[in-house]
């Protein structure tokens, strides 16, 4: 494909994100349809569609409408790029820009050029304070790509050398001791020796910190409540090989790869499925990765930025309520509970422990931690619980 052809590919698949679709069903869709189109084809129109979804608004203020095409010709303005350069009308490229299209100007609304929910900028402003605009900038940028190394099999330093010979460059991250940054070839990861061996999986360098700071000891069961695809539980089990993992989902498809990415790694978790937890006694430490907005996340799934409504992050406060309260109940009588999210709102991180603690008197705070994407990864917070 011509570059001119994926920018026209883009635009295909930003009306019907635009429309309402979800953009990695799109994608995927689009992908299956077009066979003609290499990996580097996808990876590239892909990579189109989420810039664009990172500065929706004042890319569509650029471009003068909020359609595909608009917002990439907003999205090339922004990037110093002539859309007429690539908007040529040749071949399968987009027709040129003409005065049929609508005129786009910078956006003077700061939360429009931020690319802000206007519905959540207030709260945004009073949770982050001075860091508000530094932060939503940060999050109209791409995300950094993190590894963890799996330090029982292997240093820092051995897998930076395994990955240089197959052409992928690295660097420590100061967020988390095991953290290495990805700085060249990230899609190469996958099928590299290191990744197939065990020694990394891939990880926000944030998402590392805040499991480390989850206490563990030899001999505890340890339960990840919301394991998802158990990342974290893999970095805890990593972490503190004599303890007793195990890991739950309400959807227990998200944790399909898990008993072979712990192999693969040398760890040992257990699945519980659903039906399973009632039955599966008290645990000494209990993980909420609770589900929420996701906010410190936008440049990872920044589609979720502009679905999140009120009611949404309503329900959501009332399902981290709810978790931390059954988490309570799983929680042996020396138990701690290690809640996280990754949202840089304070109603769904610290003011939600303080919910949790005014109704609850036999917990109190030990410690907790706020990161944020200028901290150099994804948004984070972590709060850690025990019986008083």
């Amino acid at each position: 494909m011509t570059p001119g052809a994926r920018i026209a590919a883009a635009i295909e698949v930003l009306d019907r994100v635009i429309a309402g679709a979800s953009a990695e069903r799109v994608l995927t869709t689009w992908a299956r349809q077009n066979r003609f189109a290499g990996s580097g084809d996808r990876s590239v129109v892909r990579d189109h569609v989420f810039d664009a979804l990172r500065r929706l608004h004042s890319a569509a203020a650029e471009g003068g409408a909020m359609t595909g095409r608009g917002v990439m010709l907003g999205l090339l303005r922004q990037q110093g790029i002539a859309p007429e350069t690539l908007f040529t009308g040749e071949g399968h490229a987009p027709p040129p820009p003409g005065p049929d299209d609508p005129p786009g100007a910078a956006p003077h609304d700061p939360d429009v050029a931020l690319d802000c929910p206007a519905w959540l900028a207030a709260q945004l402003r009073h949770d982050l304070g001075a860091d508000f605009a530094p932060v939503m900038a940060r999050l109209r940028t791409r995300a950094p790509v993190f590894l963890r190394v799996n330090t029982a099999l292997a240093s820092l330093s051995e897998v930076q050398a395994m990955l240089v010979g197959e052409g992928i460059e690295t660097r420590p991250s100061g967020l988390a001791p095991t953290a290495l940054e990805v700085l060249s070839n990230p899609r190469r990861l996958q099928n590299s020796g290191p990744y197939r061996a065990g020694l990394v999986e891939l990880q926000d360098a944030a998402s590392q910190a805040i499991s480390d700071a989850v206490p563990l000891g030899a001999g505890q069961r340890v339960l990840d409540l919301c394991a998802g695809g158990g990342g974290k539980t893999l970095a805890l089990a990593a972490r503190c090989p004599e303890a007793v993992f195990h890991a739950h989902d309400i959807d227990s498809a998200r944790m399909g790869d898990l008993p072979a990415r712990a192999q693969r790694a040398g760890v040992r978790v257990q699945v519980i499925a659903p039906a399973d937890l009632g039955g599966a006694g008290l645990f000494d430490v209990v993980v909420i990765d609770a589900p929420c907005s996701g906010s410190g996340a936008w440049r990872r799934s920044p589609q979720g930025k502009w679905l999140l409504t009120a009611a949404r992050l309503a329900g959501l406060q009332q399902s981290q309520d709810a978790l931390l309260h059954h988490a309570a109940a799983l929680a042996g009588p020396d138990g701690v509970l290690a809640y996280m999210t990754c949202s840089l709102l304070d109603t769904e991180n610290a003011a939600s422990v303080r919910r949790f603690l005014s109704a609850d008197t036999g917990w109190r705070l030990s410690s907790e931690r706020t990161l944020t994407p200028l901290d150099g990864g994804d948004g984070f917070f972590v709060a850690i619980l025990a019986r008083c």
